[in-house]
């Protein structure tokens, strides 16, 4: 038998690959993410396409790519049937879900190991007992990870809610058992609007979920969202990579991410990372996960929940850590030992990651799809571009709009700000609307830049949100005034031939004998 040669996940690969040919079950820029890593370990890549996404960047970069079907999630990137037909097809060793879709479908990495397919993420039990935000709350009470005090499933009884509301104390926090992405959460500031928010959450659970089981908990006021990356192999080791400090956000989607948080030094780093493992431990995880937390104006953490899969923002860890957090996923997917240790984590500089989304921040960030028309990405020192587009590509209706992530690192945060501001100058997407004007005026926030962050920033700052100068303008004006001008130029000098020369040119060269009118 030949032994396998020592291989660092971050670095080009060197002998025998871990996989032969990995699946991307995902689309857009997270598909190409994970194809640029797959190629440098020397991995053959496949890639899905719905019909809408016949000729997206991730179909032209992978080795193959199959059709799935209609545009439709539910008849494409949701169907599992499909994507495990597709795979035994092609013959492929892994599945890799990205993030979004069904990557934190317990189901489906059921049925990827039912079909001998390595699951490139955590085992589905894992995802069943995180996936659960009562359960999630009770193991996590269990394992000795705080949470915000709140209750279990409220029953149909209103008295019995208003009592445990009471208990509790206003403001209070109605969220879906089952929710996520802010569908199903209500904030209730007193005990008269608690009849009608309880209704609205139960309905939106309902309908989002199908499952109106909701439960509450006490509203952290002014809370930073700030979460931990984690990293687990099959052999029971552990590490964290440091937090992430996702506070800027909008309707409880995240905008703009950064690492490392400026409320965090190393001691409380080094405490709220062991909670963090504490609570991937307990759930019997391994792969890459996010234990998310709030802080409170208090400095208190309170565990929030786990995202079982890979995260959009990642590359702001990879960037202050060094570490290819695909490559290692995969490296842990194919049953090898972490090649770190706690101790070899190094957070380095500062890192921030804003998400280039085709929406429109003027008008309640309204999604904008359409075709880019022009595309220029930005370069220079410490700059990176994910993205899955170019120019003549069409966004398409059916998915997320987001276009793509534009990341800095700097020796500090302020070079970091002053990084991203550089950058988001140079970035161009001409012909449809996008985020990064509404970036642009983020960056040179008074309270951004003093890090004065918490969840609602965008409410208590709305003039964000109105209609930035765009610096690009007088460029264009600039182009267009001598663009009109040349013209008047060859207009006058047209005219002047015309009644000069009837029909012979004016043009005269003085030393040429004979050939002078």
């Amino acid at each position: 038998m030949s032994k396998r040669k020592a291989r660092r996940p971050g670095a080009a690969a060197v002998g025998e690959p871990p996989f032969k040919k990995v699946l991307i079950a995902n689309r857009g820029e997270i598909a190409v993410r994970i194809i640029r890593g797959l190629h440098e370990l020397g991995i053959r890549s496949v890639a899905v396409y719905s019909e809408a996404d016949r000729t997206a960047l991730h179909v032209r970069f992978a080795h193959e790519a199959y059709l799935l079907g209609p545009a439709a999630p539910a008849e494409s990137y949701l169907n599992i049937r499909r994507i495990i037909e597709v795979a035994k097809e092609a013959d492929v060793d892994a599945i890799h879900p990205g993030y979004g879709f069904l990557s934190e479908n317990a189901d489906f990495a059921r049925a990827c190991r039912d079909a001998g397919i390595v699951f490139v993420g955590p085992p589905p039990e894992a995802m069943e007992a995180l996936g659960d935000k009562i359960r999630a709350r009770e193991l996590m009470t269990e394992a000795g990870v705080p949470v915000v005090p709140g209750t279990p499933p409220l029953s149909e009884d209103l008295d019995e809610v208003r009592t445990l509301a009471n208990e509790i104390g206003y403001p209070i926090l109605l969220k879906a058992a089952a929710g996520g992405g802010g569908k199903g959460m209500r904030i209730v500031n007193s005990e008269d609007e608690l009849p009608s928010l309880l209704a609205q959450a139960r309905g939106e659970a309902g309908s989002s979920f199908g499952n109106d089981t909701v439960f509450m908990e006490k509203f952290v006021e002014r809370p930073r969202h700030i979460e931990f990356q984690i990293l687990a192999d099959t052999h029971g080791n552990f590490i964290h990579l440091g937090e992430r400090e996702c506070s800027i956000q909008r309707r409880h989607q995240k905008l703009i991410e950064e690492s490392p948080a400026i409320v965090m030094d190393e001691a409380t780093r080094k405490e709220v990372g062991e909670l963090a493992i504490r609570a991937c431990r307990a759930a019997g995880y391994h792969s890459a996960g996010t234990v998310e937390f709030l802080r409170g104006e208090d400095g208190s953490f309170y565990f929030m929940e786990v995202n079982a899969r890979l995260q959009v923002e990642h590359p702001v860890t990879e960037m202050v850590t060094g570490q290819d957090l695909v490559k290692l996923m995969i490296a842990v997917a194919a049953g090898e030992k972490l090649p770190l240790q706690q101790d070899d984590i190094r957070m380095a500089g500062h890192a921030i990651e804003c998400r280039i989304i085709a929406e429109d921040a003027r008008r309640n960030f309204i999604p904008s799809p359409g075709t880019i028309r022009g595309l220029r990405a930005p370069g220079g020192p410490g700059v990176r571009f994910d993205d899955g587009t170019y120019a003549g590509y069409t966004v398409p209706v059916h998915y997320d709009p987001m276009i793509g992530k534009l990341i800095v690192w700097g020796q500090d945060r302020t070079e970091a700000i002053s990084r991203m501001v550089r950058a988001l100058d140079e970035l161009r997407i001409d012909g449809l609307t996008t985020s990064i004007s509404f970036h642009k005026q983020v960056m040179q926030d008074a309270a951004f830049i003093d890090g004065d962050l918490h969840t609602g920033f965008l409410e208590q700052h709305p003039h964000l949100l109105e209609s930035a100068v765009n610096p690009w303008l007088d460029e264009v004006a600039i182009v267009a005034a001598a663009i009109v001008h040349l013209r008047q130029v060859e207009s006058t000098s047209a005219q002047a031939t015309a009644a000069n020369t009837d029909g012979v040119s004016a043009w005269r060269w003085p030393q040429a004998k004979g050939w002078r009118r």
